[in-house]
């Protein structure tokens, strides 16, 4: 009789089940769906303070730059993971952003909308520390064979958060008012600090750092020396890229192409969303069975078609393009962190995730900036065809079978 092992036993079990058996990762993803509900329930409630204050359009987009802006240093930020135990830091600044939140109390005219403007600032700080050190906590909290199912879990938590949060936010500033999502965020980050608390984890005492620019240089030297890491992170940007553009054109396509109001757009939005909680229940299971620079390469081969397709006068393919759009992009992002927790050292591990992060989100912004501009000069008749064979483009870079993940 041949006997199974529990290690093996493991192997073949659903990577819900796997990841979640185990205590870590478990309490992990439960950390992520507290915090991720609040931060996306005040992401969407901050533009609408700003713009019911104010009246202006102007200031309410900028409540969502103020929140990414901290990103464009994300790489330095990112050093402060490496310089400190990662469980204590991730438990202290989620008390300290629930204290931050409480000066939003105050926020009740037009003179006082400043005070939005910098608890967000310090917000998207906070996120892209707190982004750095649970990417190099999980990698030493959680066993390396279940990173990939844990990225794309996490992943499923964060878009299903997404669908639910800013909805439920909206309502309560509709009822309530803005100081009441802020006590409600307030109250997730304190959730998020004792679940954090209950990480059970040895980590090392952090290596003394040097000088932060020359510390912060080692990120991006780990990224770009690594021949599993570079072309995962420059495809991966490269695609976000063509996602901004892409991101830009949605409006033009719900008027000029499928003919409906602007309120479609959160038609398709949500599509999106259902494709992306998908793509994070997939990951696990397929970076199992592809080398992970093949994963990568099929989700961005599934948006390049689905950002082709959408130029055709359809709600049905329209819906389905969404959802195609979100099934595939997640992919190169899932492989990219999955890249960077198994194969970096841990004493740079903060900051190379950081790195990685803002060479994958940054151009992004980028895309929308300019895709604004382009949809009006040359129309998403010829932006988009063009943008999904650029994609495609991109993933055929990947398609090389690469060595697995050690």
């Amino acid at each position: 009789m041949t006997v199974t092992s529990a290690d093996e036993k493991t192997t073949r079990a659903a990577g819900l089940v796997r990841v979640l058996k185990d205590r870590n990762a478990g309490l992990y993803l439960t950390g992520v769906v507290v915090s991720g509900f609040g931060s996306s329930a005040m992401w969407l409630t901050a533009g609408i303070w700003a713009k019911s204050l104010t009246g202006s359009d102007t200031l309410a987009a900028l409540t969502v730059f103020a929140m990414w802006a901290p990103t464009l240093v994300g790489p330095l930020l990112g050093t402060v993971a490496d310089r400190v135990r990662r469980r204590p830091l991730l438990v202290g600044i989620n008390i300290a952003m629930a204290a931050l939140l409480m000066p939003l109390l105050a926020l009740d005219s037009a003179g006082r909308i400043w005070i939005l403007f910098a608890v967000l600032v310090v917000y998207g700080v906070n996120g892209v520390v707190q982004d750095a050190a649970e990417a190099a906590l999980v990698a030493k909290a959680v066993d390396r064979d279940l990173l990939a199912d844990f990225n794309g879990l996490r992943m499923t938590a964060n878009e299903g958060m997404k669908l639910v949060a800013p909805l439920l936010g909206a309502g309560l500033y509709a009822r309530f008012g803005g100081a009441a999502v802020a006590v409600l965020d307030a109250v997730t980050f304190l959730l998020a600090a004792g679940i954090f608390a209950l990480i059970r984890v040895r980590e090392a005492r952090p290596v003394p750092g040097g000088h932060w620019l020359a510390d912060t240089a080692e990120g991006a030297r780990t990224v770009w020396r690594s021949p599993v890491l570079r072309p995962l992170v420059l495809a991966g940007g490269a695609t976000m890229l063509c996602a901004g553009l892409n991101g830009a054109a949605i409006y033009a396509v719900v008027d000029e192409r499928l003919g409906h109001a602007a309120a479609f757009v959160g038609v398709l939005y949500t599509a999106q969303g259902v494709g992306s909680v998908a793509a994070g229940l997939l990951s696990g299971p397929l970076l199992r069975r592809l080398p992970i620079h093949r994963f990568a390469a099929l989700g961005i081969a599934v948006f390049a078609v689905s950002v082709c397709a959408r130029i055709l006068p359809y709600d049905a393919v329209a819906l389905a393009c969404s959802a195609g759009i979100g099934l595939g992009l997640p992919c190169v992002l899932v492989a990219a962190m999955t890249a960077v927790q198994g194969s970096v050292p841990d004493a740079v591990l903060g900051r190379t995730a950081s790195t990685a992060s803002t060479l994958l989100f940054v151009p992004n912004a980028v895309g929308l900036g300019v895709g604004a501009g382009l949809v009006g000069a040359v129309g998403v008749g010829v932006l988009l065809p063009v943008v999904g064979v650029t994609a495609a483009a991109i993933a055929l870079t990947l398609r090389a079978p690469t060595p697995p993940l050690p």
